[in-house]
């Protein structure tokens, strides 16, 4: 069956995650310089939010092992598909899923049963004030995921478990996530910008 057209689907072999793939700028990029990864150094990575799996993939393209976690029934499916489709392809894209693995829950539960070094939190941001309309595929993700009201409190459980350092993706401009401690350091790009928190048991306020 065709997918209705205009429907949500997770690609990893075309459009803008391909793009990025082949001219991102490897470990240069914003999120790889968060995430810790450096010359000898590929941390155990958990993405508590997979959501569409971009960052996922970019993150396993650049040599990471990635466990996914995704407990919206919908988002999980479209995840599965795209990457099973991403599989048949084989080459570098059979070698990127290799090291992705998507589970099915509530990062809360699962993050204590994990042995992340390195935890990604990209939670539904703050309604933006300004009138601009934010991208279609992103509102068909808020549609299916909704609003993460218990954000703070995966933040919290995050921070608690990560053996080095724990990433809150966020916008540039917003103020900081409420009721959390401030972060080790800022990575800033142009629209979203990455809170650092390392972890006490580890280098926390080293530079990346």
């Amino acid at each position: 069956m065709t997918p209705a057209e205009g429907a949500l689907r997770v690609h990893f072999v075309t459009g803008a995650v391909a793009h990025r793939l082949r001219f991102g700028g490897g470990r240069g990029q914003d999120l790889a310089k968060a995430m810790g990864l450096r010359a000898g150094k590929t941390p155990r990575i958990v993405d508590a939010t997979a959501g569409l799996g971009r960052d996922s993939f970019l993150l396993a393209s650049l040599g990471a092992e990635v466990t996914m976690i995704e407990r919206s029934d919908v988002m999980h499916g479209l995840l599965q598909d795209g990457m099973a489709r991403a599989r048949q392809e084989g080459g570098v894209f059979g070698t990127i899923l290799s090291r992705m693995t998507l589970l099915h829950g509530d990062a809360k539960a699962l993050l204590p049963e994990l042995d992340a070094e390195a935890v990604l939190i990209d939670p539904m941001h703050p309604p933006r004030k300004n009138s601009a309309l934010v991208k279609r595929e992103l509102r068909q993700v808020r549609e299916i995921v909704g609003t993460d009201e218990d954000s703070e409190e995966l933040m919290q459980v995050a921070l608690w478990y990560a053996r080095q350092r724990v990433v809150l993706k966020w916008p540039a401009k917003a103020a900081p996530m409420p009721g959390i401690k401030p972060c080790s350091h800022q990575i800033l790009g142009k629209s979203t910008r990455y809170d650092v928190f390392m972890s006490s048991a580890g280098c926390k306020g080293s530079a990346v």
